[in-house]
């Protein structure tokens, strides 16, 4: 994997208690979400990224998660088409912060729609998942994208998970960190399997930045399997984020 420079980051807005979720955790606490997102910077930052912190934006509730609207690479970047309909419009911010960054760009268009969360990249491999927020219309035009750029491409209906990345993290050196439905899925069966258990599903949406895995707090199993794996963690409190049906990986672009 190649090292992360730079990490695009939005603060919360205070409609962020207002956002969607499919969770049962109850409502958010819009100060602790602030010191939660406050903390997750400036660990991203102790991994040696320049951060790029947006402001807050109170017409997009669930707009502090980034990953959603763009898939990026090193060579170029694709402007994605979120699936929910009160997020669609998070897309321009994201590709105008992006246009510092990137000259080469393109863009998932309708009636195709996706989710960043529903695409992981392994080395020179993309995964896309069907969900609720990405359809099949939106993972052909990225295969599309990203195969005539010279990666290879699976596109996976998903059967439990809300994203893809809810249940799967690649943190290089072939190890991939999988839970519930992708335990046992074969097209992961090339990779070292770090496996979590149902209880621990949560933490399996971990980051890796440069020389760190970050992981959500409270789930000492997961801690102890990605540190056997050879990888140094840092854990960070998400309770805020959960309740709104987010993971580590949705609250930052990272390049």
């Amino acid at each position: 994997m190649s090292r992360f420079q730079n990490v695009i980051v939005k603060a919360p807005a205070r409609s962020y208690v207002d956002g969607l979720t499919t969770s049962d955790l109850g409502k958010p606490d819009y100060e602790k979400v602030v010191e939660q997102h406050k903390a997750y910077v400036e660990a991203l930052k102790s991994c040696g990224v320049e951060a790029t912190e947006l402001q807050a934006d109170e017409q997009y509730p669930d707009s502090v998660f980034v990953e959603d609207p763009a898939v990026l690479t090193p060579e170029f970047a694709v402007i994605a088409n979120p699936g929910a309909e009160s997020r669609n419009g998070e897309k321009e911010a994201i590709e105008e912060a992006l246009k510092k960054f990137y000259d080469k760009f393109y863009h998932i268009e309708a009636p195709g729609y996706l989710d960043g969360g529903d695409v992981l990249q392994a080395d020179d491999h993309f995964y896309i998942g069907l969900s609720e927020r990405t359809n099949e219309e939106g993972a052909r035009q990225l295969k599309e994208i990203v195969e005539k750029e010279g990666y290879k491409v699976d596109i996976l209906p998903l059967k439990e998970f809300f994203h893809l990345k809810t249940g799967i993290a690649y943190l290089g050196n072939n190890n991939m960190v999988v839970a519930g439905e992708f335990i046992d899925h074969p097209a992961f069966d090339d990779y070292n399997r770090i496996v979590i258990s149902k209880e621990d599903e949560y933490s399996a949406n971990c980051i890796k930045v440069n020389d760190t895995v970050i992981i959500p707090s409270g789930y000492a199993e997961t801690k102890r399997k990605i540190e056997e794996a050879g990888y140094r963690t840092l854990e960070l409190d998400m309770s805020e984020v959960q309740k709104q049906d987010g993971g580590l990986s949705c609250l930052s672009l990272r390049f």
